[in-house]
């Protein structure tokens, strides 16, 4: 809610800072206190005086501690704001409510394509993917050879896309970080939104295609192709072979069309980036609504970004549905406090610069409002980087925080449409699957258009609801799963996106 004066916003009567709607002149007067210093808009102003050591509430949460004192009207930010660790009381499954689905009869439908073994698609792509570093020059060949008119023969199919990435060598050939590069390949290989795909290595690197095809259960077959640099022939062979490998494939993946699927069939990734103060206020609970919709619809959304949570997580234990849900979280939380501990970090180097400058202090803060993604619903499950998603439902996802790595372990997990939230303006898409971005502010979104599918700013201005602003989303959603494009599709984002977690040493 906002003050009378429409230049600040208080998100709880308990809270002891407002966010400023727009920057705030010294002396300007806010729910009777006036601003005594410079309070850029998005940034936060304390109401009363909050000494030093205690805690600083916004959302009705502790975002931080006052490491100095603070009087009304001051600007809070971190020369006054600090993080320290405290006790969360998880309250395992005490906020499991009953879900009002919509009947079957009733529920959201979009245009998607339902492949043989019953997943349905929201893209056609055929994939080119490779093992290890070395073998990306000669993917990105193979499907640069698709571009521009090389399809139009092929109107149903969106495109050839290389899946290219880093590593697949200079690491041990066992354990967690080949664990987590295999599980992800294997993703996306089966990922629907792929027609066809072929994996292309170099030979000799850790990383063997054979190896990871016995270890996932993948069959090689006429849409499934597998081959190497050095057995093929080099790297003009290997570019021919592949581009003749994908010729075979377009007939079939050009058969798919599209029909009436139930909004059941859709795993939405939920993504933020580049947050700003508006986040938590504007785009991020207003997708938690739309998320909301979804899994009122039978669907299944996703939040990730564990680093993002951090702070927020005790929000989501009391929404598990059972002890152990709970505590599969709370274990990838200590993980994650334990691996920061051993690579001298601190949970709290997360915000970026950017995202305090955009008001954001502490990763309290940060993940109150990223959690918000979540919606309402009951937490069903816990994955995985990488992971399967097989439960339907409100589901977390244990990813870095990093967008690029975060968004590529939901995907192999099985998102087959992502929206991201941003309010400083991240430029972002990701292939095979779709990616929404919406903006947090009304600026923003006026500089960047072209980038930004929805303004979520309209919450902040006063002019829409988050319920409403969900609802919208809910519908971009379904029209983007249907086919329409997302602006990130339109502007070409999507082949450089793909970003394995790496975990381990490099050698």
């Amino acid at each position: 809610m906002t003050d009378a004066q429409n230049l600040a916003i208080r998100l709880n009567q308990n809270d002891n800072v407002v966010v400023a709607r727009a920057d705030l002149l010294p002396g300007t007067s806010v729910e009777g206190v006036d601003a005594v210093h410079h309070i850029p808009a998005g940034h936060k102003m304390a109401t009363v005086a909050i000494p030093q050591g205690e805690p600083v509430r916004k959302y009705d949460q502790i975002i931080g501690f006052a490491s100095t004192d603070i009087g009304p009207g001051d600007h809070v930010h971190t020369q006054n704001i600090e993080f320290k660790m405290f006790e969360r009381d998880y309250r395992i499954g005490e906020a499991v409510k009953n879900i009002d689905y919509v009947p079957e009869a009733e529920r959201a439908t979009f245009d998607g394509i339902v492949r043989e073994n019953g997943r349905v698609a929201t893209r056609n792509y055929i994939g080119v993917l490779t093992t290890v570093n070395c073998s990306a020059t000669v993917a990105r060949y193979i499907a640069d050879h698709f571009r521009g008119p090389a399809l139009e023969a092929y109107p149903n199919v969106d495109g050839v896309v290389a899946i290219t990435h880093g590593t697949g060598c200079g690491m041990a050939a066992d354990g967690e970080g080949m664990a987590i590069l295999q599980r992800t390949l294997a993703g996306y290989a089966r990922h629907p939104n792929f027609a066809g795909i072929l994996f292309v290595g170099l030979g000799c690197e850790v990383a063997q295609i054979g190896m990871m095809m016995e270890v996932e259960g993948l069959k090689p077959g006429p849409l499934l192709k597998m081959f190497t640099i050095q057995e093929t022939g080099g790297t003009a062979a290997t570019v021919r072979h592949g581009i003749e490998m994908v010729e075979g494939m377009l007939p079939h993946a050009n058969e798919a069309t599209r029909q009436k699927v139930p909004a059941s069939e859709l795993i939405l990734g939920l993504e933020c980036g580049g947050s700003d103060a508006y986040s938590g206020i504007s785009a991020n609970p207003a997708l938690g609504a739309a998320a909301d919709l979804l899994v009122r619809n039978g669907g299944t959304a996703c939040l990730g970004e564990t680093p993002e949570i951090y702070g927020a997580e005790h929000l989501l234990t009391r929404r598990a549905v059972s002890q152990e849900v709970g505590e599969k979280l709370i274990a990838k939380i200590r993980w994650w406090e334990d691996y920061v501990a051993k690579n001298h970090g601190s949970m709290d180097n997360n915000p970026s610069p950017g995202n305090k400058a955009g008001g954001l202090t502490t990763i309290l803060e940060k993940s109150l409002g990223a959690a918000a993604k979540g919606g309402t619903t009951n937490l069903v499950d816990v994955y995985s980087y990488a992971e399967k998603i097989t439960a339907k439902g409100f589901v977390f996802m244990d990813t870095p925080g990093y967008d690029p790595v975060s968004v590529t372990g939901m995907v192999a997990g099985g998102a087959n449409v992502v929206c991201f939230t941003t309010g400083r303006g991240s430029v972002f898409g990701c292939k095979p699957t779709p990616s929404i971005k919406l903006a947090t502010n009304s600026a923003m979104y006026r500089r960047m258009s072209e980038d930004m599918d929805v303004n979520c700013g309209l919450v902040v201005d006063g002019d829409c609801s988050v319920e409403e602003m969900g609802e919208r989303i809910f519908r971009k959603i379904l029209d983007v799963a249907s086919g329409k494009q997302s602006c990130s599709e339109a502007l070409g984002f999507g082949d450089s996106e793909f970003l394995p977690w790496q975990i381990g040493a490099t050698m």
